[in-house]
């Protein structure tokens, strides 16, 4: 950590709280309208049923600027909160590990790092995210 940052986060824990800065925020997730995209049913799918599809891409890039910029930076691009998910695998090789992370969360040593939004966002939401990260990869 260099000297200047460590010097800003003291300050910030010392008038916002250490609870407060690094909570990630304290926001509401949004839904995410999916109007337009095929229904998915109530099973969990492994694979991506929207891979290619505009719509769900442009339902995708709103539903991430809406629940998931705040975290994994503005289009995908990350400052270093959180991963940046341009550099997630691409396609099915992905699909698995986006799907379980994204609806069970994350925790680390009793702190969680990534919120579950099962309950909270659709499948056919989920998915649509995928596809709009898809879209956005930078590859290794």
């Amino acid at each position: 950590m260099t000297r200047t940052l460590g010097i800003s986060l003291a300050v910030c824990l010392s008038v916002f709280g250490a609870q407060r800065v690094l909570a990630h925020g304290d926001v509401t997730p949004q839904p995410v309208d999916t109007t337009g995209l095929p229904p998915l049913g109530p099973e969990w799918l492994e694979k991506n049923p929207y891979r290619g599809n505009e719509l769900a891409e442009k339902i995708g890039h709103s539903g991430f600027a809406q629940n998931c910029a705040r975290c994994h930076g503005i289009e995908a691009e990350s400052g270093g909160l959180a991963p940046d998910l341009r550099y997630l695998d691409k396609g099915e090789e992905g699909d698995a590990w986006f799907i379980g992370r994204i609806r069970h969360g994350f925790t680390q040593n009793g702190v969680t790092k990534m919120p579950a939004f099962e309950g909270i966002l659709s499948q056919e939401a989920m998915w649509s995210i995928r596809t709009y990260l898809d879209s956005r990869y930078q590859g290794n």
